[in-house]
């Protein structure tokens, strides 16, 4: 946090951040610029839809999925489960390589509704039978003690809800509320399912 970093700099202290995993080793590093972590040079990054493995516009949040081709323990496509998004342009101190905004959450977000488990991929499978539907999103939350799950699309209108709630109950295999969302008002926060419900 920026009181730890501020507490080290009273002190005479410079402290910056890395990115890395038990896996990898490093994967990213901030510099003195501190506009982000520049990506190591040994690593292919590539930000994704969380459960699907499509790739994301740059600076839309999504998982970090990285690839090291190290001789002795290649990874490809190591899928790290954490959130990240794609910095725009070039790093202030001059390092040309992708930068990344830094550790942005968690992206598994597998729920249970009613019992049952429902996965990002799911949301993604519904996605993919309705091409009306650019962005969407599952809402969890509780009314008079039952879940409530409702579909926020964007890109659909009223004349797809009925045919998207089919695919939702089919897929899911559970019934749910589908909505029309317009078009940007959904967060570009990488998540596919929010749940709300307090725990």
């Amino acid at each position: 946090p920026e009181t730890l970093r501020d507490w080290f700099a009273d002190r005479g202290i410079a402290m910056l951040q890395c990115y890395a995993s038990a896996d990898l080793g490093l994967i990213a590093y901030e510099s003195d610029a501190k506009d982000g972590m520049i990506v190591a040079e040994d690593i292919i990054l590539e930000i994704v839809r969380p459960g699907t493995g499509d790739p994301v516009v740059e600076g839309e949040v999504g998982e970090v999925v990285v690839t090291s081709l190290n001789m002795d323990y290649p990874l490809i496509r190591f899928a790290t489960g954490d959130l990240s998004a794609i910095a725009a342009g070039q790093s202030r101190c001059g390092r040309t390589n992708d930068r990344i905004k830094g550790w942005m959450g968690r992206a598994d977000q597998t729920t249970k509704v009613k019992g049952m488990f429902v996965h990002p991929q799911q949301i993604a499978e519904i996605i993919k039978r309705h091409d009306a539907i650019t962005k969407a999103r599952l809402v969890v939350t509780r009314e008079s003690d039952n879940d409530v799950m409702t579909l926020l699309c964007e890109g659909a209108d009223a004349s797809h809800i009925d045919a998207i709630g089919e695919t939702l109950a089919s897929v899911c295999k559970l019934r749910g509320i589908v909505e029309c969302a317009a078009t940007g008002s959904l967060p570009n926060d990488g998540k596919v399912i929010d749940d709300k419900r307090a725990l």
